[in-house]
């Protein structure tokens, strides 16, 4: 079931171009450490249209863009981890540091990110209202992040 969900870029736009009368919803983000907040995230950007594309950041890209020893967990768990979430259709990887191309190859309705990102800054926004789709931010649920949980971790001794 898992391995369904996950795709290339080139099978999602196939998959895509095949389902036209549905309105796709894409977001992505690293998705290193999953927490509630990831899940209540993705159950809502779900909740905008009728099929949900994550992509996931590659190792290599979450190198160039986080701190040292990011990430923690390899690429395909990460990939494997959101397609088992149920609010999820499909998952994809890009190795770019921003989602970009995948945005311009899959041409979404909608595209989410959290509310901590600015209008102006999130990636494709631009792009995706050129072609008559609208961008989403959804507030995120206070004190979850990946950043929170390793530092916490980082306090426990033995």
């Amino acid at each position: 079931m898992l391995k369904n969900k996950i795709k290339t870029l080139s099978e999602l736009k196939r998959i895509k171009n095949k389902l036209k009368r549905k309105k796709f919803v894409f977001t992505n983000g690293c998705f290193d450490l999953l927490h509630f907040g990831h899940v209540k995230y993705l159950e809502e950007a779900k909740r905008k249209g009728d099929l949900l594309v994550v992509a996931i950041n590659s190792d290599s890209s979450v190198r160039k863009i986080k701190s040292k020893g990011r990430p923690i967990t390899g690429e395909k768990d990460r990939l494997g981890v959101i397609a088992a979430l149920e609010s999820v259709d499909y998952v994809i990887k890009f190795n770019q540091s921003t989602p970009l191309e995948a945005i311009k190859n899959l041409k979404p309705d909608i595209l989410v990110k959290g509310a901590d990102w600015n209008q102006d800054s999130i990636v494709g926004a631009d792009f995706v209202r050129s072609i008559g789709g609208r961008i989403c931010r959804i507030k995120l649920l206070k004190g979850r992040s990946t950043t929170k949980i390793i530092k916490k971790i980082g306090k426990i001794r033995d």
